[in-house]
């Protein structure tokens, strides 16, 4: 019996003087006999993603003033796509959306005001916040970070959280809830887990030397604009004369991705030097235009689950509450403002429009998912993510009839092209069940408050 070379680890890097670059999974990283086809890599692994749109979503719920804009009016097989999942539906195979669920802990339960707040924090621990503005703050552990907690000891980074933007630190943040409670991850029940917005910083934990920690070549390197691919262009020779020909061609697609969102970071930064206003506290390499900005941190989300840096990660589209303007769609009101719109036509169009973007944006990731190469398929096939909010209707600051929708089949555990409608309350915290199995994190019993997995799923 004889073996063909020995296989390259599935955990190399290429390096250089202050960068590491991990790599995709390749032909090259694990034995095959020279004689059959029958030995295989293990399977990809499975990734989890968290998506947050913030605000809610015009048209989830049946009290409404425009009932079925989120919606599908059909309950089963073959999706028929409302007019907000529009751009969601070249994927229809791989998403399944839901109807009926609730994150009952989101409600004021006593507490008065503060839906927004109470939002985010409930979205993925299930658990009520405390309410106080101070540090005393006290919440439960998020879904993500039990994954990252089973699963973070294969891959250099236990989890990514990711958002569009930063909300302050400390004080208050929605009628006596402490900005802490804007924290989508937490760690612990008094450990939030911020959302990292700068690419750049992204990058360079992705990309960065953890061994090296001289903050002087990292200077140098941004300084003279190089890449991260040009001190690592030895190492990445050497590899490339030992793997075949397929592997050099993923080889050369990967780091054309990693050298397009290197390029546009670099640009980013520049203009921002160029356009400097002293009067505005603005971090380096955060473009202005918020299209931009989340497919440049959508892919960075894309090339950690590429090389296995990282198997779960969170991403929120804009703080909830926030009253960012969308003027990239023509909208100059805020967000939030328009949110309530009290069933004025003209404010429900620009919420819809708001809606449309984000869902567009999701859908954007999804793209670059389903074409990026994994194992014997692609990332959309060995992963799962969820995209939604748990306010549905603004106006109303309910959180029952949420939006939500799964794509990823999971390595084939998930079936797509489907809408499955639950009992209304049906608790949110179910589906996270679903997906803790999907991923292999085993000995979840139960999470917030969660009445079993769902079923038909």
């Amino acid at each position: 019996m004889m073996l063909t070379a020995a296989p390259l680890p599935r955990r190399t890097f290429l390096r250089g003087l202050g960068a590491g670059m991990a790599l995709p999974l390749l032909d090259s990283m694990g034995p095959t006999l020279a004689f059959s086809n029958a030995s295989r890599l293990a399977p990809p692994p499975i990734r989890l993603g968290y998506v947050y749109t913030p605000n809610g979503i015009v048209g989830c719920s049946s009290k409404s003033p425009r009932p079925f804009m989120w919606t599908p009016r059909r309950v089963g097989a073959n999706v028929e796509f409302s007019p907000t999942m529009k751009p969601l539906e070249p994927y229809r195979g791989d998403l399944v959306v839901f109807s009926g669920l609730a994150q009952a802990n989101g409600r004021a339960l006593g507490d008065g005001p503060g839906d927004h707040a109470r939002a985010t924090a409930t979205f993925l621990t299930g658990v009520h916040p405390y309410k106080t503005g101070g540090a005393d703050f006290r919440l439960g552990v998020s879904a993500d970070q039990i994954a990252a907690k089973a699963l973070g000891a294969e891959t250099p980074l236990a989890s990514l959280e990711l958002g569009l933007e930063q909300p302050p630190l400390a004080g208050n943040c929605d009628s006596g809830y402490t900005c802490a409670y804007m924290a989508m991850s937490w760690r612990s029940e008094t450990s939030p887990l911020p959302a990292e917005t700068n690419p750049r910083l992204v990058f360079e934990r992705l990309f960065g030397d953890d061994e090296t920690t001289d903050a002087a070549i990292r200077r140098e390197r941004l300084a003279n604009q190089r890449s991260v691919l040009d001190y690592v262009s030895g190492s990445l020779a050497r590899l490339q004369r030992r793997v075949g020909v397929g592997d050099r061609r993923k080889l050369d697609e990967y780091l054309e991705s990693v050298r397009d969102v290197e390029r546009r970071i670099q640009v980013t930064e520049h203009s921002s030097r160029l356009g400097e206003v002293p009067t505005i506290d603005r971090p380096s390499a955060v473009p202005d235009d918020y299209l931009e900005y989340s497919r440049l941190m959508m892919d960075l989300q894309v090339l950690a689950w590429q090389t296995d840096m990282t198997r779960i990660v969170s991403f929120t589209m804009g703080r909830d509450g926030s009253n960012r303007a969308y003027r990239e769609i023509g909208i100059s009101d805020g967000h939030h403002a328009i949110s309530h719109h009290q069933g004025d036509a003209e404010r429900l169009d620009k919420l819809m429009k708001i809606d449309e973007l984000h869902v567009g944006l999701f859908a954007y990731l999804l793209e670059k998912l389903r074409t990026t190469p994994d194992g014997d398929g692609t990332l959309l096939d060995h992963s799962v993510t969820v995209f939604g909010s748990s306010l549905s209707e603004s106006n109303l600051h309910t959180h029952d009839e949420l939006p939500i929708v799964l794509a990823g089949s999971a390595g084939g555990r998930i079936r797509g092209n489907r809408h499955l409608a639950y009992a209304k309350e049906t608790p949110l915290n179910n589906l996270f069940l679903n997906m803790f199995d999907a991923a292999n994190v085993a000995g979840v019993a139960a999470f917030g408050d969660s009445t079993g997995r769902l079923s038909e799923l």
